[in-house]
Parts: C-alpha cells; structure tokens; sequence
C-alpha cells in the first residue's frame, strides 16, 4: 500500500467521525429543549351527579305559557364554557312521576255544530217562473211555528251531488223512450258536478259510483244502463179459451195442462210486478250521505213511478232523506205521465201496486218532477229539472231545539213584498241528525 492511498484513508475516517458528532449534538440540543418546557395540563372529565339543578317554573310534560309563537332560546357565545357546578343541598331531585295535571295529555275534542240548519229552497210565481233577485230582508223561516234568525244567506248556485236512478222495470216501450233520450242526460249537469248512477229493476245495483258529470266514465255508464225493459201483458192472455188448453163450460178439467199448473178457473191471476224504487232512493241516499256538505246532495230519478216489492217502505226512506239533507227530483215518463192516468195513480187502493210515488218524494224533500211522455220533451225535462235543482236559494239558522231528540220539525219559508201567488219548493220539515253541519264561508247578506 502506497503513502498516498493510507493518507485518504485517514482523511475520509476524519470527516466520518465529524459528521456523526454533529449529529449527535444536535438530538442533546431538542431533548434539553423539551425538558425544559412546562407539560400542558389535561382536564378531568367532570363527575357525575345524581341530581339535577332547579329546574324552575318548566313542568315535565307541559309547555310553555304561550300559545302564539314558538321561541327556541339560543344561548349566547362565550369564549370560555363555565364549569358545571356541583348541586345544591337544596335541589330538587328528578322526579320519577309527573305531576297530577300532566299525569295524562289533553285528549284532543271535535266540537261539531249540529244545531245549524241548511236551507235550499226556489220561489216560482203565477206563470211557474223563478223568482229572482231575493235578498236576506225578504225571506223568513218558521220553525215549529217560530221564527227564526236568519244567520247565512246566498242565492248563489252550489255544485252538486247528483245520484242517478234509472228505472229499467218498465215496458218495453217506455224503456225504448228512456233509451233514445239519456244522451241527453249528461249535458244537464256542469264540469262542477259529480255523478253517481244507479239502476233498477228487481232490486238496484250500482253501476258507477261518484265521478265527473263530464266525464268519459258517466258516458259508459250510461250507455250500458240502457234497458230491454218487460214484455206487457196481453189481451186475451189472462182471460178467455186462449188462457186455457182444455176448457168445458169454462172450467179447465186437466189441470196439467193450465197455463198455471193447478188453476182449474178460466179467470187467470195477474202476476204481480216487482219495482223496487224504494230500495233503490235508499241506496242512492246512503251513497250520497258520505259526500261533502258543501254541495247540494240530489237523488234524480227517471221512472214510472211505481213501487212494489220493495224491503225498505216510503216513510222510512223518507226520514232518512230529510235526516241527510238529501232532495227528490226526477223525470216521470209511462202512463204515469199522461194527465188524467197520473191523477188516477195517485189513488192508491189497499193490497195493490203504488201506481206512482214520485210525488210524494218530491213534495217531502222540496224537489220537483216533470211529467214527459214522449222523447224530446223527456230530453228537455233533463235540463229544466237541473236548472232548477242548481238555482236555489241558500239560507241557515241555529235551531234552539236540542240537537238530538228524536223529533220531526216542521218548517216554512216565507216571502215577503212579493205577491200570494208563488209557489216555494222546500222540504215542509226535517228530522235531526247528529252528521257534521255548518255554515258555509259567505256570511250572511
């Protein structure tokens, strides 16, 4: 090995050792540094306490004092959060049960005002025209004879409610007018209403319940509630050789061979016609008494008026028309439209079919009924009896009758300053009921 090679040995050894004694001085210089610098303090987590500071005037369970506006208090910002102190000797403790008063929340209460009665009526003169421009000042309501304040008053028209009821127990005949005039039907009511329809013959079915009276829906129902009606009876087909098959000196000796097994006479029995009209009002009422009391709730029935077979009886479908607020109007078509047989059917014999009850409907829930025969004028009839149904008068008083005892109230509407000679359509009384009522938003004028 030569002099100069063990020469840079040495120098390159030298600068080792220098560089790691630096090193070494600098880590002594941080470890004096950190021990001479005082240790931050760390914080106790703050004990638990078993009760808590007064509370105040705040009562579990209830609120505050007012009943206007609802303020969530905020605490202000501080830069230093306060220590939570320790609890008071006098503090209360947390209570295990509340109060008595908050013991059980407030139950909430529906008040319903069931003593405001709604009144529709309509004011025809000598020439059966609507009467109108009536104000509040011109009208009076009677109650059981009593006159009454008059709290709402509006002739403004209502929406309605409109339960159709088609008669299909018919003849053929007056089934084929029927059938040729309800494409009419629809265009009596407006895009407001809403209409139900119904049909029957031996008992009633629904066929659509509430949808829009302008709707595509109604038009299919409609349509589909067209009728073939019932074959009339014949001459010769109760009475006479024709009836019978063997017949000697007007006895039938083989009763097998009867057109009605076991009938011996010649003289047949009528076989008795079923037309459930009862049954079907009824159905037609319960339909309506769930829709809104802001509309006028209607039955409008196209018949001939006859009724038998029924479960339900007139009276009671009657009661409960005028209990729901619910009016009669209709079309009567059939003989029962022609002058002198519709007075005859009026007259009922006992034991016999109800030749024609619309009246009686009408008259007792303040509707009307138009007495058509042929097809244009049933067309007609549909219209006019909408028209009148829409423009009725509107007023509302609160009876001070107890709300719910069971019994019938008479009431009159009167018509001041305008003549003896006009006819008032309005149901003649009504019975309580314990179904939501009250006055609507107009006040009264």
């Amino acid at each position: 090995m030569g002099v100069f090679e063990l020469s840079n040995r040495v120098l390159a050894g030298s600068l080792a050792l220098v560089m790691l004694g630096a090193q070494a001085g600098q880590a002594g210089k941080a470890q004096a540094t950190a021990q001479t610098q005082p240790q931050q303090a760390i914080p106790d987590a703050p004990s638990p306490h078993a009760v808590l500071p007064n509370l105040g005037s705040v009562t579990p369970g209830q609120g505050t004092a007012s009943t206007s506006t609802v303020e969530t208090a905020v605490p202000a910002p501080s830069a230093v959060t306060a220590p939570i102190q320790p609890a008071e000797s006098g503090s209360q403790p947390i209570p295990t049960e509340a109060p008595p008063e908050a013991d059980v929340r407030a139950e909430a209460t529906l008040h319903v005002q069931v003593n405001y009665v709604e009144v529709p009526f309509s004011v025809k003169d000598a020439k059966q025209h609507y009467v109108a421009g009536l104000t509040r000042n011109d009208v009076q309501i009677f109650e059981n004879g009593n006159l009454q304040r008059i709290v709402y008053f509006t002739p403004d028209f209502h929406a309605l409610s409109v339960a159709l009821v088609i008669d299909q127990s018919m003849t053929y005949d007056n089934m084929l007018r029927v059938d040729d005039s309800l494409g009419a039907l629809q265009d009596a009511f407006t895009k407001y209403d809403e209409v139900a329809l119904f049909k029957y013959n031996n008992g009633p079915s629904m066929v659509t319940d509430f949808t829009g009276a302008q709707s595509a829906r109604l038009t299919d129902a409609i349509s589909i509630s067209k009728g073939s009606g019932r074959e009339p009876l014949m001459a010769g087909s109760l009475s006479g050789p024709m009836s019978q098959t063997t017949v000697i000196n007007n006895q039938n000796f083989d009763p097998n061979t009867a057109a009605v097994r076991g009938q011996t006479g010649i003289q047949l029995s009528a076989p008795r016609e079923v037309h459930t009209l009862n049954d079907a009002i009824l159905e037609a009422a319960k339909s309506l008494s769930n829709r809104s009391i802001e509309r006028h709730r209607v039955i409008y029935v196209i018949s001939d008026g006859k009724e038998y077979g029924s479960v339900a009886k007139t009276k009671d479908v009657i009661k409960y028309l005028q209990a729901n607020n619910i009016e009669v109007d209709g079309t009567l078509v059939g003989d029962s439209a022609l002058p002198v047989i519709g007075f005859l059917d009026r007259i009922h014999l006992p034991d016999t079919m109800h030749d024609n009850i619309l009246p009686q409907y009408a008259h007792a829930t303040g509707g009307n009924f138009d007495a058509e025969f042929r097809i244009g004028g049933i067309e007609r009839s549909f219209a006019k009896i909408a028209g009148e149904v829409r423009n009725r008068y509107t007023l509302g008083y609160n009876t001070p009758e107890p709300p719910i005892d069971g019994k019938y109230r008479t009431r009159e509407v009167r018509v001041l300053n305008h003549g003896n000679d006009l006819t008032i359509l309005t149901a003649p009384g009504y019975w309580p009921s314990a179904v939501e009522n009250r006055p609507r938003p107009t006040p009264a004028q």
